[in-house]
């Protein structure tokens, strides 16, 4: 089993605010083990191998194609990575789920086949099933003997996922649950074999049920036209009298919730690293692209605009890349000595998950509008061809956009995550109070006097990624003056805290991880320099929401002194952006890829 051997630190989730990391006690790509990259490495053989030769088949031919790739690389162990040996799986870490994920990203409609499969396919029964139901179901899922999926949605019941109208009501004679309805969205749904199905028993009850393909009653619909990941299945499912037996029951009646948001939570963090392989794949075409083609004499990857597109493609991968692996390293860091021998092992997992929902979207939130951005750069860096079907960047372009949906679409993501650590915070599980006082105290001292101070490398980016963090709070304690309990209402006002907080998650994450490198003597002047650059743009982007949110808050004196304290926070001495990004830029040209 890989696993992490280095000591991580044990936060609570939302603490990043309150509390400063030191470098080595966060997880970052570097820390990898042996296994880790062997897998990571077996992953990415296998797509070059197996899928990109068949691309095209699946995009415009023959869905059914890529079933058949998934079950070749279910005899490589990839799509049975974290279950357990007994019910046919690996039996690996989180990382290692993570570290798949981004290696099959290549194609949007593969990775679409996979990720719902291993996924929201599989661990449903996994983490909820009884031992009966695992040992019957997660073989054949370990396998891809049979493929999963996962039947929330509903035509009129999306976001609003306790809206659903599919019912299931217990037959006379005890035994079976009869299932009428229609799930909508269903990835995997033509070619599945096994569904998660939630219905509300009587009409009330919100329940997950474990139902098989080869039941009466259960039809696919057919395959939708979408704008996107057109490769993939994606299939209404059709409920006539169903007859699921009792036993087929999964976790508990009435607590289908508890399920279905659960594994949402995973699947937002899993899609960090799906989103992140998508990107290096894009760059990595861009730069071939920029070096080949010629313009006014000379390739365009000479050109400084083209530099600067490839230089922040890189830039944000990076800094989603380290959100991403450090939130992972934060829910092994309470998974250590983890067996699934355990009695209570999948509560475990559960709650170390649990408790970084709201990191987990920013993950989602951050990590899919990062692809959205490289893979739009990428088509601009390609001019005409970007846009033609016989460039791979237009696919790119067009399979990215459903990132922003899935999972919970970003607008909801950026309600859950101030919503969950004000929630948080009234269990009494996380000091915001506290530290929101202590700030204000802070705020009617005079200013501290700068008399020189520490001077040297990372001093004005840690200096940043802590004043990003108290106007996160300012903004928060303001905002919570003004609502009180109706905060949860102002979705605009929410929107614009969460990415305050991303923002500064984001920017400590980056900087943290440069710290690492150099701490380790590796040379660390890449992670350096775009930590750098992403800390200066992000504190820009933090002041403009924290204006928003403040002037909707306050008013007259009020908001000008709030903007006067702004301004101290976000104050920050500019450097040589366009000179650094040249800088990143050229390394990206000469390994023709994303490196760190």
């Amino acid at each position: 089993m890989a696993t992490t051997t280095f000591p991580i630190a044990k936060p609570k989730g939302g603490a990043f605010l309150l509390e400063q990391r030191q470098p080595h006690e966060v997880f970052t790509p570097e820390d990898f083990t042996d296994e880790h990259r062997a897998i990571g490495r077996a992953t990415a053989e296998f797509f070059a191998k197996e899928v990109a030769p068949h691309l095209d088949t699946i995009q415009y031919e023959d869905k059914s194609v890529a079933v058949g790739i998934m079950r070749k690389s279910g005899e490589l162990g990839l799509t049975g990575v974290i279950i357990p040996e007994k019910f046919g799986g690996m039996e690996m870490d989180l990382t290692s789920m993570m570290i798949v994920g981004e290696n099959i990203a290549g194609d949007g409609s593969y990775a679409g086949w996979h990720a719902a499969h291993t996924g929201i396919g599989t661990l449903p029964i996994l983490l909820f099933g009884t031992e009966e139901q695992k040992a019957k179901y997660l073989p054949k899922l370990a396998s891809a003997e049979w493929v999963g999926a996962y039947c929330l949605s509903e035509p009129q019941a999306g976001s609003d996922a306790l809206a659903i109208k599919t019912r299931a009501e217990l037959s006379p004679d005890g035994k079976h649950y009869i299932l009428n309805g229609q799930k909508m969205w269903i990835t995997n749904g033509g070619y599945a074999d096994l569904y998660t199905i939630f219905a509300k028993i009587d009409g009330e009850k919100f329940t997950a049920f474990i139902v098989e393909r080869s039941f009466p009653g259960v039809q696919p619909g057919a395959e939708e036209k979408k704008m996107g990941i057109r490769g993939s299945s994606t299939t209404p499912i059709f409920l006539d009298n169903v007859k699921v037996p009792v036993e087929n029951v999964l976790g508990e009646i009435g607590r289908g919730h508890i399920i279905a948001f659960n594994i949402l939570n995973l699947g937002r963090l899993k899609l960090g690293p799906l989103a992140i392989g998508g990107c290096k794949d894009v760059i990595a075409i861009a730069a071939k692209y920029a070096k080949e083609r010629k313009a006014f004499g000379k390739t365009i990857s000479a050109f400084g605009m083209i530099q600067q597109k490839l230089a922040e493609m890189a830039i944000r991968t990076y800094i989603g890349e380290s959100m991403s692996y450090r939130v992972v390293g934060m829910i092994e860091s309470h998974l250590e000595n983890f067996s699934w021998d355990a009695p209570d092992a999948a509560q475990t997992k559960l709650k170390a998950v649990e408790e970084y929902a709201t990191e987990s979207s920013y993950v989602k939130v951050f990590a899919s509008e990062v692809l959205d951005f490289v893979v739009d750069e990428g088509v601009q860096i390609h001019g005409g061809y970007g846009f033609h079907q016989d460039y791979a960047v237009e696919r790119a372009y067009r399979d990215s956009r459903i990132n922003r949906i899935f999972e919970g679409t970003n607008e909801i993501n950026r309600l859950l995550a101030t919503g969950m650590l004000l929630k948080r915070a009234q269990r009494g599980a996380l000091p915001l109070v506290q530290a929101v006082m202590k700030l204000q105290n802070e705020l009617l001292s005079p200013p501290e006097l700068n008399l020189g101070g520490p001077v040297g490398p990372f001093v004005a980016e840690t200096k940043l990624v802590e004043n990003a963090k108290k106007i996160g709070l300012m903004t928060l304690g303001i905002a919570f003056q003004k609502y009180m309990t109706t905060i949860d209402e102002q979705q605009e006002l929410l929107a614009s805290i969460t990415d305050i907080m991303m923002n500064a998650f984001a920017m400590e994450s980056g900087l943290l991880r440069a710290q690492k490198i150099a701490a380790s003597g590796k040379n660390a002047q890449n992670a350096t320099e775009m930590a750098a650059v992403f800390c200066r743009e992000a504190m820009d982007s933090i002041e403009a929401a924290a204006k928003v949110a403040l002037a909707n808050c306050q008013e007259g004196d009020a908001l000008r002194m709030s903007l006067a304290v702004l301004k101290r926070f976000a104050k920050y001495e500019p450097i040589d952006a366009i000179k650094l990004r040249r800088n990143i830029a050229a390394r990206v040209l000469e390994t023709g890829k994303y490196t760190v």
